[in-house]
């Protein structure tokens, strides 16, 4: 009898003993799975930030990330990581917002009337105004489509009055443009859609005869160069190399008039401090003034037969200079409000200053994605100085601005997703007008 309870207690040790290796066993599996688990979303998680940082920029993206309203730097309640502003609230987790380089600037608002819209929604184009008519050059109509025609705007009636083409040679966006009063210069840009790479090649258009004729070649092909007309020579300066990429320093110019040149080559002037494309570039009171701009920009991807598009690393600033009157050196003038880039036909002349709409400023700082620019810039020449002087209906980049009978107009570009998204995302024609009161 004892020897069988002596058994029996010892196969209830071995069950016990059983037991409790089948639940260590079972609680290790379960951690094992659980490790797997999290892993796994880790890796998702990271796979999709760096899908969110390098995703295109173009009009196919979905938003994914908002710009918040700027917190006030106080050092008691802030902490500061580079450009961005993490403001801490006493019981509840930090929120992030952004220092006012990214974010919209203070500006009062301005009362836009809607006029009607172009023809056809144009990205990169170029504008030139001649008196009462605003003339709007070729751009994208998608990143597949370009225009290769001109439209015309009647500022007395406010009409789309006329079209035509331009010739089959010439580039279809980023044009350096500029007039004398009647003849519009037509220098060098992208030929093609998507990234394809620049063309050397420069026409006149005569604006009476809508007659074009071509000059001599630039030296090199340049990608949206600053380009304008000073005391009887056109000049042309920075741009982007042939990559599309590379910012260029050089600086040419040629006599013209009457819508000739005057002479067989382009001349090598003084290079230009900070190279890049899309700045503005404006002759005003016999004073040649560059401002903004960007150096880097979208790329062909190599091997590409449509040479679809592919982001590189980009640098937008808000530099100013203007060339001395012996044209041997570049003064350094007062920055804009915030670096401004895709503004080359996005200004006016009005009472002695230089108005600028909208824009791209620097890349959002955590998702690297465009952020457009709302406000709308004074340069007072008097004093050398920046104001912000109003916002625009929404932010919007590549605008073609012009100015009649007291009205700010401007037509066209690539406008934000929304108020609380300043990401590029639809092409547009839409045409605006606010009268100044200065």
């Amino acid at each position: 009898m004892a020897k069988n309870v002596h058994h029996h207690h010892q196969h209830q040790s071995k069950n016990n003993t059983g037991t409790k290796l089948v639940l260590i066993v079972s609680f290790a599996c379960l951690l094992g799975l659980a490790c797997i688990v999290n892993l796994l979303w880790a890796s998702s998680f990271s796979f999709s930030s760096s899908y969110l940082r390098f995703a295109s920029t173009w009009v196919s993206e979905k938003p994914r990330i908002f710009v918040l309203p700027r917190a006030e730097e106080d050092p008691n309640t802030t902490d500061k990581i580079g450009d961005v502003i993490l403001k801490r609230k006493k019981g509840s987790p930090s929120e992030r917002f952004l220092s006012a380089t990214f974010a919209d600037l203070p500006a009062p608002e301005l009362p836009w009337e809607q006029m009607p819209s172009a023809p056809v929604p144009r990205l990169d184009g170029s504008a030139i105004q001649i008196r009462n008519l605003f003339y709007v050059l070729s751009g994208y109509g998608t990143l597949d489509h370009v225009h290769s025609h001109v439209d015309v705007f009647n500022f007395t009636d406010n009409t789309w009055c006329a079209r035509f083409d331009t010739p089959k040679d010439m580039a279809n966006s980023h044009l350096g443009v500029a007039s004398d009063g009647r003849y519009i210069y037509v220098v060098s840009g992208q030929y093609g859609p998507q990234c394809r790479s620049p063309t050397a090649r420069t026409f006149v258009l005569d604006t009476q005869t809508r007659k074009w004729r071509s000059m001599p070649p630039l030296p090199a092909p340049r990608y949206a160069p600053a380009t304008q007309l000073w005391r009887g020579r056109l000049h042309v300066m920075g741009g982007s190399k042939e990559n599309r990429h590379t910012p260029g320093l050089e600086h040419w110019s040629i006599a013209v008039k009457d819508g000739k040149a005057l002479e067989k080559e382009w001349r090598t002037e003084i290079p230009i401090p900070r190279g890049g494309p899309h700045r503005a570039c404006v002759v005003v009171n016999d004073r040649l003034f560059v401002i903004g701009g960007q150096e880097g920009d979208f790329m062909a991807k190599p091997g590409s037969p449509i040479f679809k598009c592919s982001r590189r690393h980009e640098v937008v600033y808000g530099d100013v200079y203007m060339l001395d009157a012996e044209m041997k050196k570049w003064e350094v003038l007062p920055p804009l409000p915030k670096p401004n880039s895709h503004i080359e036909c996005s200004w006016v002349v009005v009472n002695n200053s230089i108005i600028i709409t909208g824009g791209t400023t620097e890349k959002h700082p955590v998702s690297k994605r465009m952020i457009l620019v709302g406000e709308v810039f004074q340069f007072h020449l008097d004093s050398l100085t920046w104001s912000v002087i109003g916002k625009l209906p929404y932010r919007v980049k590549t605008t073609l601005a012009g100015f009649w009978d007291g009205y700010l107009y401007f037509t066209s570009g690539q406008r934000d997703r929304g108020p609380d998204n300043p990401q590029p995302r639809k092409v547009i024609g839409e045409m605006w007008r606010t009268k100044l009161n200065f």
